[in-house]
C-alpha cells in the first residue's frame, strides 16, 4: 500500500514537472542540461522532468519603469531635479534571459546617463520648450542600446522639470514683468485707437457739416435764381400784355387815361406829404406830361414783338 502511494506521488510530480501551461503574453524559456533549448510559448507544452527546466520567465506586456529623480546640469550651468518614466516590452525573451544580468536595473542606469547627456547641451528655457525632442533623443539611444537585452524601448516621458527655488522666483518675476508690459502695451494701443477714432468722427462730422453748408448754399442760390427768373419772366410777360394791349383800338387812349391818373395821383400825394394843396398853375402842363409819356411808349412800341 505504501508502495502504490509513492508511486502515485512520484507519478504526480513527473505529471506536474512534464506538463506547462504558459498564459497568454508570457514566454517560458526552457535550458536542457543548462544550456538554452526553446522559448515556450502560450498554451500546453511538454518539459522532460530532471533533463529540462523552466529557467526564465518574461511577460511580453509593456511595462512601465519608473526613473528615480536625478540632478541634471544645463549648459548655462543651472541645476535640475529631473524624473522621468520609460516603457518597454521584451521582444526577445532569450536575449533578454542572457544578454543583461538584470535589464531592468540596466534599463534605469542608462536612461538617467542619456538624459543628463540630453540636457546638459541645451539651456534652461529650451528644457521647457523642448520636452519632445528630450523624449525623442533618449528613446532612440535607450532603444539601440536595449536591443542587445531583447526589450524594446517604446517610449520615454519627462513627468517633472524642478528647477532651484531662486531660478522659479527670477522665472516668475520675469513672466509677471512680461505680462506687465502685454498690459502696457495693450492699454496703449487702445488709448492710440480710441484718438484715431475721435480724430476720425470729427473730421467726417466737420466734413458732413460743411457739406451741408455747401449744399444749403447752393439751394439758396438756386432758389433765389429761380425767384429773379420767375420776375423776370413775369414782367416780361406783362410787358408783352401791354404792348398788345397798346396796339389794340382804343388802346392809346387808355394809356394817356392811365398815365394822366397816375400824375394826377403823384400831385396828390405829394400835396398830402407838405400838408400843402398843390395844383398845377397850367394845365397845360399835365396834357405835356401825358404827350411826353406818349411819345416814350410809340418810341418803345416798335421793338416790342
Amino acid at each position: 500500500m505504501e508502495i502504490a502511494l509513492i508511486l502515485v506521488v512520484i507519478v504526480g510530480i513527473f505529471i506536474v514537472r512534464t506538463l506547462k501551461i504558459v498564459p497568454q503574453q508570457n514566454a517560458w524559456v526552457v535550458e536542457r542540461l543548462g544550456k538554452y533549448d526553446r522559448t515556450l510559448v502560450p498554451g500546453l507544452s511538454f518539459v522532460i522532468p530532471f533533463i529540462e527546466r523552466v529557467a526564465y520567465k518574461h511577460s511580453l506586456k509593456e511595462v512601465p519603469l519608473d526613473v528615480p529623480s536625478q540632478v541634471c546640469i544645463t549648459k548655462d550651468n543651472t541645476q535640475l531635479q529631473v524624473d522621468g518614466i520609460i516603457y518597454f516590452q521584451i521582444t526577445d525573451p532569450m536575449r533578454a534571459s542572457y544578454g543583461s544580468s538584470n535589464y531592468v536595473f540596466a534599463i534605469t542606469q542608462l536612461a538617467q546617463t542619456l538624459l543628463r547627456s540630453v540636457i546638459g547641451k541645451m539651456e534652461l528655457d529650451k528644457t521647457f520648450e523642448e520636452r519632445d525632442s528630450i523624449n525623442g533623443a533618449v528613446v532612440s539611444a535607450l532603444d539601440e542600446a536595449a536591443g542587445n537585452w531583447g526589450v524594446k524601448v517604446l517610449r520615454y516621458e519627462i513627468k517633472d522639470l524642478t528647477p532651484p527655488a531662486e531660478i522659479l522666483r527670477s522665472m516668475q518675476a520675469q513672466i509677471t514683468a512680461e505680462r506687465e508690459k502685454r498690459a502696457l502695451i495693450a492699454a496703449s494701443e487702445g488709448r492710440k485707437q480710441e484718438q484715431i477714432n475721435i480724430a476720425t468722427g470729427e473730421r467726417e462730422a466737420s466734413i458732413a457739416r460743411s457739406e451741408g453748408a455747401r449744399q444749403a448754399e447752393i439751394n439758396k442760390a438756386q432758389g433765389e435764381a429761380s425767384a429773379i427768373t420767375a420776375v423776370a419772366d413775369a414782367t416780361a410777360g406783362a410787358i408783352r400784355k401791354i404792348a398788345e394791349a397798346i396796339r389794340e383800338p382804343g388802346g392809346e387812349q387808355a394809356v394817356q387815361l392811365k398815365v394822366a391818373e397816375k400824375a394826377v395821383d403823384a400831385y396828390a400825394h405829394l400835396a398830402q406829404k407838405n400838408n400843402t394843396m398843390i395844383v398845377p398853375g397850367n394845365m397845360s402842363e399835365v396834357a405835356g406830361l401825358i404827350g411826353t409819356a406818349m411819345a416814350l411808349m410809340k418810341a418803345k412800341a416798335p421793338g416790342q414783338p
